[in-house]
């Protein structure tokens, strides 16, 4: 009698499975590019038939599109968390900017560049890079709005201050995919800068001098920072 045993296939629920599919495109989205995304090439990375993979997404530009998805809103969930650890507005804004300006964060960018390029041919693409863009600008919007509410910033208009952050960032990030320009901190920082002046806040507040995971690291070392008077 044989001692080996036939390992049971777990069948795995048609929500579990559709996000495992999903996990496994974004993945390759970030690493490779949105045009490896393959049905293909999602049933070889899980082992499985094409055909399942069609079974939960019939053509590829739904993957696409939702794997773009998926990645953006988790890295938006890391940079502006919906539901913040204990720390001041300030301290919240200059942790988003400690990783929004490293390098880590260029993988991210990259996709957006990634995206923003492919659908302008692509509608369904472009559905879901118009939801994470009204998604990404909300979540900072509101932060702002927060900090205006606890006398921590001064602006008279949340909405434009955090686009025209975001467009200094999109600027920035624009540079990740070629290796000719280095990163000088007074460019680095450009993005900083525009919030600390349109946010009313003294120079150096929002720089870190570390590179730690939580808020309530950032500015341990001193106390919060007072808006400063606009005149």
């Amino acid at each position: 009698m044989s001692s080996s045993v036939q390992r049971k296939r777990i069948r795995k629920s048609p929500a579990a499975r559709r996000a495992e599919i999903v996990d496994a495109a974004a993945a390759i989205a970030l690493t490779e590019g949105l045009e490896c995304i393959t049905l293909r090439r999602i049933g070889e990375e899980l082992d499985v038939r094409p055909g399942l993979i069609s079974h939960y997404f019939p053509s590829a530009e739904g993957l696409v599109a939702e794997a773009f998805g998926s990645a953006a809103s988790a890295e938006l969930d890391a940079l502006l968390p919906a539901e913040r650890p204990a720390g001041t507005v300030t301290q919240h804004l200059a942790r988003f900017f400690a990783h929004a300006t490293g390098e880590a964060y260029d993988d991210i960018s990259r996709l957006w560049i990634n995206a923003r390029h492919l659908c302008r041919y692509r509608p369904v693409l472009r559905d879901w890079v118009d939801d994470q863009e009204g998604a990404w600008r909300e979540r900072l919007e509101n932060l702002i709005r927060e900090g205006v509410a606890r006398d921590e910033f001064r602006t008279d208009e949340p909405h434009v201050t955090a686009i025209q952050i975001l467009v200094v960032l999109d600027g920035l990030s624009a540079r990740t995919n070629t290796r000719g320009g280095d990163r000088p901190q007074a460019v680095t920082r450009m993005a900083i800068a525009t919030a600390e002046r349109e946010l009313g806040l003294p120079g150096g507040s929002l720089d870190r001098a570390d590179d730690a995971d939580t808020a309530s690291e950032v500015g341990a070392d001193r106390p919060p920072v007072s808006p400063a008077d606009p005149n």
